[in-house]
């Protein structure tokens, strides 16, 4: 009885009256009829200030997915909350709103719980954080692009200033899974005040660990490149299919590529393999790029620690 009461006091602070049904509601867009929502969906284009003229080239206009839900004015007096999606390395908006037969994408699942009132009316905005070279990890990097400014300041203040948000610390939660989950949990120690919530669902986190089990299939296709990553990174691109391995080497370069802080000297880029001895080098590069990332969530709490007051901010689920 305690947790329906804690329900019902949710939903009114979401603004549904707790004797109000969801209303059966039919979605307006294209994507929303094709997903069979009761809410919508729309894809704006962000033009995000911190990622024009980014070091890999990429665009700095943006997609952006924002679902509403089922009987959602954007001229009415409710003010809603918002739920920051964060795909995961090699994903994008696209891979996120896309749906399949006996499958749920995240926007559904919203729409269902909501529809049930099992969740209060929100809004879901799904940030692209795909690059060239397969992602951005979410964090400002010399190599990438200002990925966390891009969350932080111009998809956060593009819905604000779009939408009926609660635009505040109290009124938005991020949620993301794998690189999204890094992310997720990236952002909320880095930037308080700004989430109350976070969800790092299978977050890639001590990297020094997790990426060491891809260097063979990687050092095996950067032989044919003479180990040269660029090479191989180019070709990548052309071609018209591509088999695991190559997908498998195409993340090599993610710890090193996404992780380095902004404040580093620019390195010149290589592989962590040297094609001569077949191992794992540890050059000054490697030592920094591929070790140092480990460091951002490592079981010992180097980072944490330190982020320790961003944490408490956050409020515990109920």
């Amino acid at each position: 009885m305690a947790g329906r009461s804690s329900h019902t006091a949710l939903y009114r602070r979401a603004g549904a009256p707790s004797s109000q049904r969801v209303s059966r509601a039919v979605a307006t867009s294209e994507l929303g009829r094709l997903l069979r929502l009761e809410g919508d969906v729309r894809i704006e284009f962000v033009d995000s200030p911190a990622l024009r003229d980014n070091p890999l080239g990429d665009p700095g206009v943006r997609p952006l997915a924002v679902y509403t839900p089922p009987n959602f004015d954007p001229g009415g007096s409710q003010r809603y909350p918002v739920l920051y999606v964060l795909h995961g390395y090699t994903g994008d908006v696209a891979a996120l709103v896309s749906a399949r037969p006996w499958e749920t994408n995240i926007m559904q699942w919203a729409d269902r719980l909501i529809v049930q009132r099992r969740m209060p009316p929100v809004l879901l905005a799904i940030v692209d954080g795909f690059t060239r070279l397969g992602g951005s990890q979410y964090v400002d990097s010399i190599h990438n692009g200002a990925y966390a400014t891009y969350v932080i300041r111009d998809a956060l203040g593009y819905v604000d200033e779009h939408y009926p948000t609660l635009a505040q610390e109290g009124g938005r939660a991020v949620v993301g899974k794998s690189s999204g989950g890094f992310g997720a949990l990236y952002l909320a120690m880095h930037y308080p005040g700004t989430f109350a919530a976070f969800a790092a669902h299978s977050a890639d986190s001590n990297f020094r660990s997790t990426f060491s089990n891809g260097f063979t299939a990687a050092q095996r296709t950067l032989e044919a490149y003479a180990g040269d990553l660029g090479a191989f990174v180019s070709d990548f691109e052309e071609k018209p299919k591509r088999a695991p391995p190559e997908y498998a080497t195409m993340e090599d370069p993610r710890p090193s590529g996404c992780v380095f802080p902004a404040r580093s000297a620019r390195l010149r880029a290589r592989s962590a393999l040297r094609p001569e001895h077949g191992r794992g080098a540890r050059g000054r590069f490697p030592t920094l790029a591929y070790l140092r990332p480990g460091r951002v969530l490592h079981p010992k709490g180097r980072r944490t620690a330190p982020a320790a007051p961003a944490l408490r901010r956050l409020r515990t689920p109920r």
